[in-house]
């Protein structure tokens, strides 16, 4: 099972966060001790960094290809083609 942090709240409006496995949906309020219920929490944004419609977040992606091609380029010289 996988643990997680989740956000629970109670009929009294008591939010409260626990660690705890992915398969528990309700757990006892620490503040009053009725059934909390657990809440379904906003994921977050997802970049598309080739896009351009990102700047910082499209210039890092250009730096960090840029040094794994050098690396590769490095480690081609140094020790031939990789063999398939």
């Amino acid at each position: 099972m996988t643990r997680r942090i989740y956000d629970f709240r109670c009929p009294g409006g008591h939010v409260v966060e626990k660690f705890i496995d992915d398969s528990v949906t309700q757990v006892d309020c620490e503040i009053c001790q009725q059934s909390s219920t657990r809440l379904v929490s906003f994921a977050g944004p997802v970049l598309d960094v080739i896009s351009g419609h990102f700047p910082s977040a499209t210039m890092r992606w250009a730096k960090d290809r840029q040094e794994k091609i050098k690396a590769e380029r490095r480690a081609t010289e140094l020790h031939g083609p990789a063999e398939i």
